[in-house]
């Protein structure tokens, strides 16, 4: 294996760098966005009792730093009896924090997705210039210099499209689930503001 990455030139090098960043993305994000960690049960069963009752300080900071969800509901309940608008207001707020949160390092992983392939075609390029310099340099009789740009330049794109197509199925899966969380708290948002009289979230 190194063997091929030695044979396809410097290019393989951004592209194995390439091909770890998003192994680790997709393992990170893959964890973080797990549905137990970001709407928690324990948290959406409570969420009619939550609106039921002021909560104290020190509740409204465990609910806080609870989880994702918990961030966007004591957003809304430390602002419980104030104007409809200001509830709602924070809520938004609060989800947008959220949101970005969750959406962290996709877009490096989109990033990606898109620079692989075209580093693939870099170091096909840069083959395909090595086979015309020997052509140049010793005619089309000594096949061993074309054999090695021509290997050069398949190895890179080969490499290239082996990390674009994960790094791009592993992109639209977690932007997916994001859509997915997003929504589910969105509905949970919603649940609260009708509790406390605000209008729903837009």
């Amino acid at each position: 294996m190194w063997e091929l990455v030695v044979a396809g030139g410097w290019v393989m090098l951004p592209l194995l760098l390439c091909s770890i960043g998003a192994l680790a993305i997709g393992l990170e994000r893959a964890w973080a966005l797990r549905v137990s960690l970001v709407l928690p049960a324990r948290i959406d069963q409570r969420l009619d009792s939550l609106a039921a009752r002021p909560l104290s300080a020190g509740e409204l900071k465990s609910l806080h730093e609870d989880s994702p969800l918990g961030r966007i509901l004591a957003a809304g309940l430390a602002v419980r009896g104030d104007d409809p608008r200001v509830i709602r207001e924070r809520i938004e707020e609060a989800g947008r924090e959220v949101v970005h949160e969750l959406e962290r390092y996709l877009n490096t992983l989109g990033t990606i997705a898109a620079v692989a392939p075209l580093l693939g075609l870099l170091g096909t390029v840069i083959g395909m210039i090595k086979v015309f310099a020997a052509i140049t340099a010793a005619g089309v009789g000594d096949a061993q210099p074309l054999a090695g740009g021509i290997s050069e330049a398949l190895l890179t794109t080969a490499a290239g499209l082996c990390v674009a197509i994960p790094a791009l199925v592993l992109y639209r899966t977690l932007r997916g689930r994001v859509d997915d969380l997003v929504m589910r708290m969105e509905t949970r948002a919603i649940r609260l503001a009708d509790r406390l009289g605000a209008p729903a979230p837009a």
